[in-house]
């Protein structure tokens, strides 16, 4: 995966530069998510790694119909020729995290044990937002085995003020 993400690396930046040169940053975040999701599919993969299909082939199937941006088109093109069209789903994530960095957008997953009121959400997504001193936008998930409490993943910053983990920090400073 990271190996992937370092070759992914350069060529989101390069699309993100040419969609900010062109004033067109949210279509091609969406003309990339539909050519990583079509070139995720098990199905396309293996036509993508055939040989005999050509370029403008390949580029035509991760177009939208009726897509007409000349630039995106030239940049699929790109990865086509360097092989690289596997790399569509790393390079559309990298993408999408250079866009909400551009917007001074955090993107925050909180995982609670049990669903969460829209009080309790609000109440975090303020807090969150006077941490960073960005908006902030929140995905919410489920996940029992916490026990209580709550995970905050905002990329590079994890709260985690789970039952479960507190749990497990008590066992372990009783057993030393």
């Amino acid at each position: 995966m990271s190996s992937t993400l370092t070759l992914a690396r350069p060529y989101a930046r390069a699309a993100f530069a040419l969609a900010r040169e062109s004033g067109r940053l949210q279509p091609w975040s969406d003309l990339l998510a539909f050519a990583a999701t079509v070139a995720s599919d098990e199905r396309v993969q293996s036509l993508l790694g055939n040989p005999k299909l050509q370029v403008a082939d390949a580029v035509g199937l991760l177009l939208p119909n009726g897509d007409s941006d000349p630039t995106f088109a030239q940049f699929l093109t790109v990865l086509a020729d360097n092989g690289r069209l596997s790399l569509l789903p790393d390079v559309a994530a990298l993408y999408a995290e250079l866009l909400a960095e551009s917007q001074r957008i955090v993107k925050a997953k909180i995982t609670s044990a049990t669903a969460l009121d829209a009080g309790e959400l609000a109440k975090l997504k303020a807090a969150l937002m006077k941490r960073f001193g960005r908006e902030v936008e929140v995905e919410t998930a489920l996940d029992p085995e916490l026990l209580g409490g709550a995970v905050i993943d905002a990329g590079d910053i994890v709260i985690d003020g789970s039952l479960r983990s507190k749990l497990a920090r008590l066992e372990s400073a009783l057993s030393h």
